[in-house]
């Protein structure tokens, strides 16, 4: 059975609007019919998904991480767990597929990025289901990466040639043993699914990263050269990568950009250029003002996200799952 056809007469299959908002009109009652109206009309949903980047389905029958799991499951990606990807994120998860969001002090703002596109393990689709909005702020950032690109290779030509020519390198120091008091404080047994650190050598030797070791146990590592910009479609340039969250959010990077990034080539990247691609991104962002039950679905090469910083007495629940 296929419920409300008026449920997509928004839809345009246009790259000129971000994100697509499709809100139950109450002809969707039961999870089991959100998930028949999904399967019924998966096409045209991963459709207009690949031109606007993002959707935003707000009204479902979605309460919980169970009917989340299932909500989106019925989207029919192959799944890609947390335990596999390389994030040094700490996460909590609730179902096999279903994990929280970035558990960073709600202070502590996560800068756009596209998810784990700092290591060469990353899915194609990131999926968010706010279960409890916050009382103030808490946002999710988007930002389309084919419109950041555009607006770059027109203001900075030269050094956007050579992001695209060249990649880039990311240098991050990982703790030993997580710490869930920072937006990186996964540590390297979890981030790198090991144990010793002979067996950490061996993965981050298969990975082609560079590594030291510190007397506190951490270890800083350097990724080798990863793309930074990327065609899809065949036709879209896309600005993909963590330039954004590690320029910003990084300890010690934005004082002095080599801590943490640099071009493929091991040349520093300019600190004006790294303004001019966070100015560009925040121009062009969109902040999703959460309602309880919303669930996003975001394609990971079309846009990046973020979190704003967020207050009040309500925990706010925002819970994650990605697909490939």
């Amino acid at each position: 059975m296929t419920y409300s056809s008026k449920l997509l007469a928004g839809l345009e299959f246009s790259q000129e609007h971000f994100p697509t908002l499709i809100i139950n009109d109450g002809s969707i009652q039961t999870l089991g019919q959100a998930q028949s109206w999904i399967k019924d009309n998966q096409a045209i949903l991963k459709k207009e998904l690949s031109c606007t980047g993002a959707l935003l389905l707000r009204g479902f029958p979605v309460t919980d991480a169970v009917s989340y799991d299932a909500f989106f499951s019925a989207f029919g990606y192959n799944n890609f767990t947390y335990k596999e990807s390389l994030s040094n994120a700490v996460r909590i998860n609730y179902t096999d597929l279903v994990f929280s969001a970035n558990e960073a002090p709600k202070n502590v703002e996560i800068y756009l990025n596209n998810q784990k596109a700092q290591t060469h393990i990353y899915p194609n689709i990131i999926s968010l289901f706010c279960e409890a909005s916050a009382d103030t702020g808490g946002a999710t950032s988007i930002c389309r990466s084919d419109r950041v690109y555009e607006q770059l290779a027109l203001s900075e030509p030269e050094l956007t040639y050579k992001l695209a020519a060249v990649g880039i390198k990311y240098t991050n120091r990982i703790p030993s043993g997580d710490n869930p008091d920072s937006a990186q404080g996964r540590g390297w047994q979890s981030t790198l699914s090991v144990e010793t650190k002979d067996q950490a050598e061996q993965k981050l030797r298969s990975l082609g990263y560079q590594w030291q070791w510190h007397e506190d146990g951490s270890v800083t590592t350097q990724t080798k050269a990863l793309p930074a910009i990327k065609l899809v479609d065949n036709d879209r340039r896309v600005f993909f990568n963590q330039i954004i969250a590690a320029y910003q959010g990084w300890r010690g990077v934005k004082e002095d950009p080599s801590v943490g990034l640099c071009f493929g080539d091991d040349s520093p990247i300019p600190k004006h250029f790294l303004d001019s691609i966070c100015a560009i991104a925040a121009d062009t962002a969109y902040d999703i003002e959460w309602e309880d039950g919303d669930v996003a679905v975001v394609d990971n090469h079309l846009a990046m996200h973020g979190r704003r910083p967020y207050d009040g007495d309500r925990v706010r629940r925002v819970l994650v799952t990605l697909g490939l």
